[in-house]
């Protein structure tokens, strides 16, 4: 560390290579840790049940995504490019046989907590999951109509023969595997068929409740049901085994942005491949034979890294239908009303509102429908000429776009920068680009190359002879289902300078025209990266000079090695750094001369903490920014986003007093260790404070 009182010309350069591989943390393997992370809450005692097997479905959920894109992308780097080596020091080979060991046991795991701990707690309290060689005779013969009129109609075996050659296996679809004996009606005898359950047949079954122990809820899965009863697709053979499997494919999709004229048709093209992409993953019954597995392995070119046998359903993430299937109020969180600001009410001027001050919402503690309500009454107000608004997720019923159908009918100048490509969302975008389209909105595309992630809303309100911008800027998507499970900020501001700002990048999205200097905004892929940087060195400079200097930094990820660079050397000069990261983390906390100011910590809770802060002390008069972006190469370089400031004093310290909770989390607060691996804070002999209860307590 330099000493206080030197100079800046008197420090000399730090001898330590901040390249050094040793510095870095994978990101694959970061990421499978997040997911071991979200694993211990389906584990939490404290937790409702319920909750924790929701918790347990979004942990499979997470690692089938993991696999569809991080692990794809490794797989072609390891084709394309084996000998590459990232800031890590790992080479693709390297990182697949690390992210193997740790994915396997991430998934055994799994099925224990599944096996041993939820299915036992949940049938104490009466919800239960019937093997078949337990139904009683009326279910089963209940069970046996539900075959033969829901599921017989529809199912298709193909058995494997030359002129029927193995399928084509969709993407995380349920499959069996049949192994027969005998002949058909045309005296063939192939051995094995394949039988693929369609997707829109429920995994689970609930029995009625004549067929139920009072006061149970009795589930079956739907591979019980095939298994007891596959017999009757094979008439005249016989069934000597039935084994479920899924398969894993790659899901990220490639558009070249240098040849192509039409970015809709492109991604249309894209899509309709998706589900039959390169396969990166089996999963199969433990019971399958070895001959089988070894049989699916090698028509799916897959090894053992990447082959998972499973003790239970292959699609467990299915279960989350439990959830809204039991009504168990006493078994979930407890429901809460998200606030409403009293300035931001019903039936409130909300233009008059914001022209009167700068106002921030947290959301789900604070209601979205404010944000809703902004565009409801710009939709409605004759003083309201156009409307400008980006939108990455948000589902074509979505009362926001129902608010920007209504203004461009009611004859208002409707612009909305539409992201096609926000991964698994592409479908729904597209239809909601056609339902846009046909009510008269002007709807943009965004910029090829580069995906437009910010998240913006602007009013142009003519007042007199003034024409004012009202804007909301964000750092969640405007999807009011998510807005009541992600944690996120929301600023309503009528700044001169800031809605100049918008308006400018609006302009730029839509023209392709260069973008003027902004005032206020930090914008990637221009000025964000930079300004960033320059702030993370003047903390730097600053300790240098013994001077207070503080950097707290609130993202869903960390990656970017020049900022992970800067953040070395702040540490090295003796700036105090926290780092809220909730997911990925390749900074490396702990390293001595190189990282030891720095503490990372992960909070995981009822809510998906996604709000991105960016706070520096500044000597003593604090720079806060929110932000769409995360410290990602991707966010940084390869994606439009907006980083703005909070400059109203009362809001500027409730931020700053937001990330002292979650500071003060001791809890549901996870630090990151030198090694990689996260260790849980526990209270102690202190009294337990988690952040996210604190602010339902202090907003909702």
């Amino acid at each position: 560390m330099a000493n206080a009182d030197m100079t800046n010309e008197e420090v000399v350069e730090n001898p330590i290579d901040l390249t050094n591989p040793e510095y870095y943390i994978n990101r694959e393997l970061s990421l499978l840790e997040f997911n071991d992370r979200v694993l211990a809450q389906a584990k939490n005692e404290k937790l409702p049940l319920l909750e924790r097997l929701n918790y347990l479905c979004i942990a499979c959920s997470n690692l089938d995504e993991f696999y569809e894109v991080r692990v794809a992308s490794v797989i072609q780097m390891a084709e394309m490019d084996p000998g590459a080596i990232g800031a890590d020091g790992f080479t693709p080979h390297e990182q697949l046989e690390k992210i193997g060991v740790k994915a396997h046991d991430l998934v055994d795991e799994q099925y224990r907590v599944l096996n041993e701990v939820l299915i036992p707690q949940l049938e104490e309290e009466n919800i239960r999951f019937i093997r078949r060689t337990d139904w009683t005779e009326a279910q089963n013969n209940w069970l046996a109509n539900y075959f033969n009129d829901e599921l017989l109609p529809i199912l298709t075996p193909v058995g494997l023969d030359s002129a029927h050659p193995f399928p084509r296996i969709l993407n995380k679809s349920l499959n069996f595997i049949v192994s027969l004996t005998g002949k058909d009606a045309f005296g063939r005898n192939s051995g094995r068929a394949i039988l693929q359950a369609p997707r829109a047949l429920p995994r689970i079954i609930q029995l009625p409740a004549e067929e139920t122990a009072s006061g149970s809820h009795d589930f079956v899965f739907l591979s019980s049901i095939i298994h007891a009863f596959v017999d009757e697709l094979f008439n005249g053979m016989k069934v000597k085994g039935c084994y479920q499997f899924r398969v894993t494919r790659n899901s990220d999709f490639f558009v070249d942005d240098d040849a192509i004229d039409d970015l809709l048709n492109a991604v249309e093209g894209e899509l309709a491949m998706r589900n039959y992409g390169d396969e990166v993953r089996l999963e199969i019954d433990i019971n399958c034979p070895e001959e089988t597995i070894d049989f699916l392995k090698a028509r799916f070119d897959l090894t053992d890294d990447r082959v998972f046998l499973a003790t239970g359903p292959v699609n467990v993430s299915r279960m989350q239908a439990i959830y809204n299937m039991v009504d168990r109020p006493d078994l979930k969180f407890t429901p809460f009303k998200p606030r409403v600001p009293s300035q931001l009410g019903r039936k409130k001027d909300l233009f008059a509102a914001i022209k009167n001050q700068d106002m921030l919402l947290h959301h789900p503690y604070e209601s979205f429908l404010p944000v809703v309500d902004f565009i409801r009454q710009a939709a409605v107000d004759h003083d309201v000429i156009a409307i400008k608004q980006t939108l990455y997720r948000t589902g074509v019923d979505s009362p926001v776009v129902g608010a920007l159908i209504k203004a461009a009918k009611a004859g208002k100048e409707v612009t909305v920068v539409i992201e096609l490509r926000a991964r698994f969302d592409e479908k729904e975008n597209i239809d909601l680009a056609s339902k846009l389209q046909e009510a008269a909105v002007h709807v943009v595309y965004g910029v090829v190359g580069y995906k437009t992630h910010a998240k913006m809303c602007l009013v142009l309100r003519k007042e007199g002879k003034t024409l004012r911008n009202y804007v909301h800027l964000g750092t969640g998507n405007y999807h009011p289902k998510t807005a009541r499970l992600y944690t996120d900020y929301g600023l309503f501001s009528c700044n001169k300078e800031l809605g100049e700002d918008v308006r400018r990048i609006f302009g730029q999205l839509t023209s392709l025209g260069k973008v003027t200097k902004l005032n206020k905004l930090l914008q990637s892929p221009f000025t964000l990266h930079t300004g960033l940087l320059k702030m993370i060195d003047k903390e730097s400079e600053n300790a240098r000079k013994g001077r207070p200097a503080k950097i707290i930094i609130k993202v869903n990820a960390i990656v970017e090695e020049q900022a992970i660079q800067a953040l070395y050397r702040a540490s090295q000069a003796g700036v105090d750094i926290k780092l809220i990261v909730r997911g990925i983390c390749c900074l490396r906390p702990g390293i001595p001369g190189v990282s030891e100011n720095i503490e990372v910590r992960s909070i995981i809770g009822r809510f998906l903490e996604h709000t991105r802060v960016y706070a520096f002390l500044n000597g003593g008069n604090w720079n806060v920014y929110a932000a769409s972006a995360d410290l990602m190469t991707r966010n940084m370089f390869r994606r439009v986003e907006t980083c703005f400031p909070i400059e109203d004093k009362k809001l500027h310290a409730r931020v700053l007093s937001d990330l002292d909770c979650y500071l003060n989390d001791n809890s549901q607060a996870w630090i990151l260790q030198s090694d990689g691996h996260y260790q849980q804070l526990q209270p102690g002999e202190e009294e337990e404070y988690q952040a996210q209860t604190e602010l339902l307590k202090a907003l909702s």
